[in-house]
């Protein structure tokens, strides 16, 4: 079961900044959660599990 979600879709974003290259995920209710767009071209991907983010390498938005 995915956080967030309750089923085995993943709704966590893992967004890349084009800035800076930081690879930072989103989660729902966040303030840039609805803004961000998942390009898995660029490397961006979905998350099922806070955990599996964190163990990926990717750090929360801080907002």
């Amino acid at each position: 079961i995915c956080d967030y979600s309750g089923t085995c879709e993943p709704v966590i974003k893992g967004n890349i900044s084009k800035t800076t290259g930081e690879k930072i995920y989103h989660v729902p209710g966040g303030e840039f959660y609805d803004k961000t767009v998942i390009d898995e071209a660029t490397g961006e991907r979905w998350f099922c599990t806070e955990q599996e983010t964190i163990e990926a390498g990717w750090r929360r938005s801080k907002r």
